[in-house]
């Protein structure tokens, strides 16, 4: 799936800008080294996995569901691939313009 940028607070609080990520089935995912990953609930939706060795937010998994999110951040280059949409615009911090033409959702 095309990578989408999301800007609501959490996202931002925790990756310290907005964060882009994929979404893939979690069973196409093996992930080395996962004895590494820790799981945070960050809200009721889902939960953020990051590295135990050096704190990177990394992956965010719903409750409900069979999907994950892989931060594009995270992958080697290139990745051939582009943003595809905005999500949870009505967050997005007042420093930064989104004025890249790309779909946006205000939630």
């Amino acid at each position: 799936m095309p990578p989408d940028a999301c800007h609501c607070s959490w996202c931002r609080k925790q990756s310290g800008h907005f964060w882009v990520s994929t979404y893939i089935p979690q069973d196409s995912v093996t992930i080395a080294g996962e004895d590494g990953v820790r799981w945070y609930r960050s809200s009721e939706e889902g939960a953020r996995g990051f590295c135990s060795t050096c704190g990177s937010f990394l992956f965010w998994k719903p409750v409900e569901g069979d999907h994950i999110a892989l931060s594009m951040g995270a992958f080697e280059t290139p990745t051939q691939t582009q943003l595809a949409r905005h999500l949870y615009v009505a967050d997005q911090g007042d420093y930064y313009e989104i004025a890249d033409g790309l779909p946006q959702r205000a939630q």
